[in-house]
């Protein structure tokens, strides 16, 4: 009975214990059910009406997210940078994309197939509570992107636009964007392009924003959104 009694405790000791799960460490790399995906500028992640059998998460660069109408209207819905998802209507349900995400920058995209994201939302409370949190800030993202098409001037859209690609606010700021064109700034703040011109010239000539082959946003914009 002692050897048997041994043996348990000789084989409780080599039993190797599972390391605690770290949901950036698993959205930062490759595995089993999941790969790493590099776009080239311009290059399409997924288009509308392509099966929705994935999420994807972005760990470098920066993804358009626009939808195309019947008439072939295309209005932009969103640009996502590092640590955003993307593609979450598969999980909803959805069998088909109903919008088209496109690089806009060298991106690099995690891609998570649905069974393994699921059961990840099942099993991993971390993760859980990591996409959880990202689902609530992206709904009132949309709710506060409503009321500024409703009760702002476009110059504060625009203003309010720049800030929030800049991440004003959160733990990761950039300060210089991706390249983005004043056609895009036009489609997601609702105006034309001759308008958005006009306001980067605007903010330019007063120092809220910088240009020298890339632009740069100044915390400084912040007065426009503010000044009633």
């Amino acid at each position: 009975m002692a050897g048997v009694f041994l043996m348990k405790q000789k084989l409780r000791t080599v039993v190797p214990k599972r390391p605690p799960f770290d949901p950036q460490e698993y959205l930062d790399s490759r595995g089993p059910a999941r790969k790493v995906v590099k776009y080239r500028t311009g290059e399409v992640a997924f288009g509308q009406g392509d099966a929705a059998t994935d999420i994807r998460y972005i760990q470098k660069g920066a993804i358009k997210i626009s939808v195309l109408s019947r008439i072939g209207k295309e209005a932009v819905v969103a640009l996502l940078t590092p640590g955003d998802f993307f593609g979450e209507g598969a999980l909803a349900g959805q069998s088909v994309r109903i919008e088209t995400a496109t690089a806009m920058a060298l991106s690099t995209v995690l891609i998570i197939e649905k069974e393994a994201m699921v059961r990840l939302l099942h099993e991993e409370p971390l993760f859980a509570d990591r996409f959880l949190s990202h689902m609530l800030s992206r709904n009132i993202r949309i709710e506060a992107d409503l009321v500024d098409q409703l009760f702002n001037s476009s110059e504060k859209r625009l203003a309010r636009t720049l800030l929030l690609l800049a991440r004003y606010g959160q733990s990761n700021p950039q300060r210089t964007l991706p390249k983005i064109s004043q056609e895009t700034l036009a489609e997601m703040i609702g105006a034309t392009r001759t308008r958005v011109n006009f306001f980067m010239n605007k903010f330019r000539r007063l120092g809220f924003i910088e240009y020298n082959g890339r632009l740069k946003v100044n915390t400084s914009l912040l007065s426009i959104v503010l000044h009633d």
